[in-house]
């Protein structure tokens, strides 16, 4: 059963390792007692030169029982927190600062949703204006790609001030475990690592990885999100991103793109409700660079949005489940929180 709330409110740190997962390419033993021997006794010296009493016998001591050590309390790891945003830098706007502020309170990995730096993702855009503020936790980044980022011909300012973290240089997709859940990052602009079909390099690792981690909760994430009532709307050339999840089992997708924020009920590629079996989508394109309002209602399957508030998801992964929070930057009162099961 999914909780959800929806409400008004005002609105550091090493994450969890993660185990990447490239493209192709105690208890403790309670102490026991130490056993102190008693040394025997010396016999007695004769008093007689010539007719020697012999030594008494000594009885050897009896040997100390071994005292068990206090039972050490079971101790658990604590669930791991993801921390979401994308559209987030820019060297005119001060809402990427707000949001790193957010950030840089609360322990835990962090995923980029594209569109990391403005305006073409360049170095010198990466090292003056991302880095700057979210630089501050870059050994926390797990990074997707969007298109701003390809601007820069074949977003090399990205993979350049990522490096490993980002995947491989050409394609730009990877995956790890987080806790009990298996994550993925995958490349929006798929026409520019090698298709955007089925049949695709990319849709074929996603296929394979899938397949590879039998984990109960997945997780993906990516920058031009299947479903929007935002600005840029509907993105129908990533239909295989979702074809495949949905027939993996995964749970949770989110994406950035258009600069709003956008939470949708379970629901199957094609935007069918289905509680069992769907997948929840959020759109969290609120990483500080500028709104997008809504131009159009909301979808069926849209439970909130909002276009007028930078924030960050706040995401604690549970081993069957996950608990969503929208965390605003100070000043800002909307939010939105609840949780959800995993298949």
């Amino acid at each position: 059963m999914t909780t959800l709330i929806v409400s008004a409110c005002s609105g550091g740190p090493a994450a969890p390792a993660a185990t990447a997962t490239v493209a192709p390419a105690a208890t403790l033993v309670p102490a026991t007692a130490l056993i102190n021997a008693v040394t025997p006794t010396p016999g007695a010296l004769p008093t007689e030169p010539d007719t020697a009493t012999p030594a008494a016998s000594t009885t050897p001591a009896a040997s100390a029982t071994p005292q068990a050590g206090p039972t050490p309390a079971a101790t658990t790891a604590p669930n791991p927190v993801l921390l979401a945003a994308g559209d987030i830098a820019s060297c005119l706007s001060s809402g990427d600062e707000a949001t790193a502020e957010i950030i840089n309170a609360i322990s835990g990995t962090v995923a980029t949703l594209g569109d990391n730096v403005y305006e073409r993702g360049s170095g010198a855009e990466f090292k003056n204006c991302f880095d700057q503020n979210w630089g501050a936790f870059k050994d926390r980044i797990h990074p997707a790609p969007g298109n701003h980022e390809y601007e820069t011909p074949g977003a090399l300012g990205y993979f350049s001030y990522f490096g490993a973290a980002a995947g491989k240089i050409g394609q730009g997709y990877y995956s790890y475990d987080l806790g009990a859940w298996h994550v993925i990052a995958l490349n929006s602009q798929c026409w520019d690592v090698g298709g955007c079909g089925v049949a695709a390099p990319q849709s074929q690792w996603l296929k394979a990885d899938l397949a590879a981690h039998a984990n109960m909760c997945t997780l993906a994430y990516w920058h031009t999100p299947r479903f929007s009532s935002g600005a840029h709307g509907d993105n129908t050339l990533i239909q295989a991103f979702w074809d495949l999840l949905y027939a993996g089992g995964a749970d949770l997708v989110l994406n950035g793109h258009d600069h709003d924020y956008e939470r949708f009920a379970p629901q199957d590629p094609q935007g069918q409700a289905d509680a069992a079996r769907g997948i929840r989508e959020i759109v969290v394109g609120t990483g500080g660079r500028s709104h997008y309002p809504f131009l159009l209602g909301p979808q069926a399957n849209t439970e909130a949005r909002n276009d007028a508030t930078y924030g960050v998801l706040k995401l604690t992964l549970h081993p069957a489940g996950y608990d969503f929070e929208f965390l605003p930057v100070a000043g800002q009162t909307f939010t939105d929180a609840g949780s959800g099961a995993c298949h």
